[in-house]
């Protein structure tokens, strides 16, 4: 393997990782014993979408939302696979109120998510995934500008349908934002018992926006990655 495409192999793997933020996690937070037992226990929340909206928040886990504790694994899914390292990224709870909190478990570092959940639609309208994405981080954003933003990672959760989008595309066209890192995950298909999640990185630093398809299987026991580009 030549330097150059080492380099860009090191560049990629990077770009799996949310942003990273200085600092490790020094406070008591709570995590499912392995990825395999938190798919299993998100289980009834992965199959049903209006769950995935209306869950109550879950105490053991610092009132996060089951979405929120959903969009996690599936980045760490797919952060895991691009690591080729088993579980070393990981998803915690926030004792400090944010969404979650992704820590690398080799190093210690964390980035703490804030999440915000594009819903179904109202009407019998398709909606503008790109168009929802824009809103969300610009709603995001407006919460409290940077003091409220600077040092997270933003996860946007399309709940919403409306086919393929071009996370490339998106990610030049962001409005402005002081999140350190912007992902978005979303459900692709359900059919025969299996689920697949598209996941994607907001980020340009490869030249193209990182994104990923996360396979579940049907008795939610196993999953698979692949790099879509």
């Amino acid at each position: 393997m030549s330097e150059e495409q080492e380099n860009d192999g090191a560049k990629q793997t990077a770009a799996a990782k949310p942003k990273r933020r200085a600092g490790t996690m020094s406070y008591q937070t709570t995590r499912f014993k392995s990825m395999t037992v938190a798919l299993r226990e998100l289980e009834q929340f992965i199959k049903s979408p209006v769950l995935l909206e209306t869950g109550k928040p879950l105490k053991q886990f610092g009132d996060a939302r089951p979405r929120e504790l959903v969009a996690n694994w599936l980045i760490c899914s797919a952060a895991n696979a691009e690591e080729d390292a088993g579980e070393r990224m990981a998803f915690h709870s926030d004792p400090i109120g944010g969404d979650g909190i992704i820590v690398d478990t080799v190093t210690g570092e964390t980035w703490p998510t804030e999440h915000i959940l594009v819903p179904m639609p109202r009407t019998a309208s398709v909606p503008d995934i790109e168009a929802s994405i824009f809103k969300a981080v610009s709603e995001k954003q407006k919460k409290g500008g940077a003091a409220y933003a600077a040092g997270k990672t933003l996860v946007v959760f399309l709940n919403s349908g409306g086919g393929e989008w071009k996370p490339t595309r998106v990610a030049r066209n962001l409005p402005a934002h002081d999140f350190g890192a912007v992902w978005v995950v979303g459900l692709s298909s359900a059919k025969d018992g299996e689920y697949i999640y598209g996941v994607a990185n907001l980020h340009l630093d490869i030249g193209q926006a990182p994104a990923w398809t996360v396979h579940i299987a049907k008795d939610f026991g196993s999953w698979s990655v692949e790099r879509k580009q």
